[in-house]
């Protein structure tokens, strides 16, 4: 009987309102005499063509087409990443190739009517909008990663062969830079700045991908572990410092512009690191429950804004500000393991992949048309193995590790991935690296990752296991590799 009544009130309620909707409507017809109303034209479009055209517009408008590249760029890079895990490579090389399949170089070339409609000019703007705030937020993660506790517990061997991974590839960057500036070098653009980015681009070291391989292989919980995720830690506090110097001094024009900015830049770092460092630290002590994240979250996040906003406006990037909001966060591991759990996924999964995706749009590889071209881009692979992969090895054996110890460590630090990436976008939107420099740059990042698995395992079957990586009885924090393989 309850059944009947139910359906007995729903037909009233539904019959009774709608007939109320029909009077106001009509009623309120004769409401537009004297006010001009302009009546459609009748088309002359059949109603089928009405809604073919309809449905073309929708599906061209912006946030459809936005729509559509983001479900095409994550089954690609899902797809592509998945191709490189079974053959023992990071997720990080596929996507990249991915990215790179999807614009100019492939797609572009072979299916231009295709690219035209999935990827239009004026869509791009979007997409790298999107895309930078994933960066912001993978940026805001390393910096949660990275343990200054343990970097300053390790011994000196570690910042020896960090700052050595550093300045040699560096110092050769430069002189590569030398040797092609005349040929390759935007016009307008100062040898000084072109000499900067393309030693920064040549001395980058990818955390992520460099302690996901660790893990992977095992090595993560031993000596050699320990040491060479404590020397890419390192490498990557100074580098992102090296590169905000380097951007600081582009912008600046001039001498006593990059001054202030510089001053600009220590005064925010010190305000950071003994201003809101402690206040989060009260924050957290006061608000937060051992391994749960509530309300205060929101002024977590807001110090990651308005610390992106700050760099961004001083002069010296948005991530980097992105970083350092990462480096102020409460030391609780257990708080960064549920915080960065919340996080990670739409940043890795999601929105960088579009950031591979515009990277590949930028990247032509097409342009490399001569043999010179191709030489260069030879030459700027050794450049780059030689600074990172002999000068880590060379400066770690000096600091007495094994041979095998010291080319792993070479092979590690010589891997770069999306960190890479992130600094030649940098120097793009700049206008230092021109397209061709940046195709070049893009397929020594690709080469550089992709050799680090197979120099490893060629270690392995030529000096077998050292004792350096017998598994340490003190584990390391697992929360360092949260960050997935990028």
């Amino acid at each position: 009987m309850k059944k009947f009544r139910n359906i007995f009130f729903y037909i009233i309620l539904i019959g009774g309102f709608s007939f109320l909707i029909y009077l106001a409507l009509t009623a309120g017809s004769e409401l537009e005499k004297g006010r001009n109303i302009v009546k459609l034209a009748a088309s002359s479009k059949s109603a089928l063509h009405q809604f073919t055209d309809g449905l073309i517009k929708n599906l061209t408008g912006p946030l459809a087409t936005l729509l559509a590249q983001i479900a095409i760029i994550i089954i690609a890079g899902n797809l592509a990443g998945w191709v490189c895990k079974k053959m023992g490579q990071p997720r990080v090389i596929g996507e990249i190739f991915a990215g790179i399949a999807l614009g100019p170089s492939l797609v572009g070339r072979f299916f231009p009517a295709f690219s035209h409609v999935v990827f239009p000019a004026q869509s791009l703007g979007s997409l790298q909008f999107l895309s930078q705030i994933g960066l912001i937020i993978f940026m805001f993660v390393i910096g949660m990663e990275l343990d200054l506790r343990a970097i300053k517990s390790k011994s000196k061997d570690a910042i020896v062969i960090s700052h050595a991974s550093i300045i040699i590839p560096f110092t050769l960057g430069i002189g590569l830079a030398y040797f092609i500036y005349r040929s390759l070098a935007p016009a307008g653009v100062p040898f000084f700045s072109f000499g900067l980015f393309m030693g920064i681009s040549m001395s980058i070291t990818a955390f992520p991908v460099l302690a996901r391989i660790c893990q992977e292989r095992g090595i993560n919980k031993t000596r050699l572990g320990a040491l060479v995720i404590t020397c890419a830690a390192a490498d990557d506090i100074t580098a992102w410092c090296l590169l905000t110097v380097v951007i600081a001094v582009v912008k600046a024009g001039s001498v006593m512009s990059f001054v202030y900015t510089a001053l600009m830049a220590i005064a925010y770092v010190l305000i950071m690191l003994k201003g809101v460092k402690p206040l989060l630290k009260r924050i957290y002590s006061r608000n937060i429950r051992p391994g749960y994240v509530g309300m205060p979250v929101a002024m977590f996040f807001l110090t990651l804004i308005i610390s992106s906003y700050a760099t961004e406006s001083i002069g010296i990037h948005a991530l980097f500000g992105a970083f350092m909001a990462g480096i102020v966060m409460p030391d609780n591991i257990t708080f960064r393991g549920v915080f960065v759990e919340r996080i990670k996924d739409v940043a890795l999964f999601l929105l960088l992949p579009l950031f591979f995706v515009f990277t590949g749009l930028r990247t032509q590889i097409g342009l490399l048309d001569t043999p010179y071209l191709w030489a260069i881009c030879g030459l700027t692979i050794l450049v780059a193995v030689t600074g990172k992969f002999a000068g880590s090895a060379s400066a770690a054996k000096f600091v007495g590790q094994s041979w095998k110890d010291s080319l792993s460590i070479g092979a590690l630090m010589n891997t770069r991935g999306l960190v890479e990436l992130i600094v030649l976008n940098i120097g793009y939107d700049l206008g230092v690296l021109n397209k061709e420099v940046f195709a070049i740059l893009v397929i020594m990042a690709l080469v550089t990752t992709f050799m680090t698995v197979p120099i490893l395992n060629l270690l392995d079957k030529i000096f077998g296991k050292s004792p350096s990586e017998e598994e340490l009885p003190t584990e390391l924090p697992e929360d360092i590799f949260i960050s997935g393989d990028r």
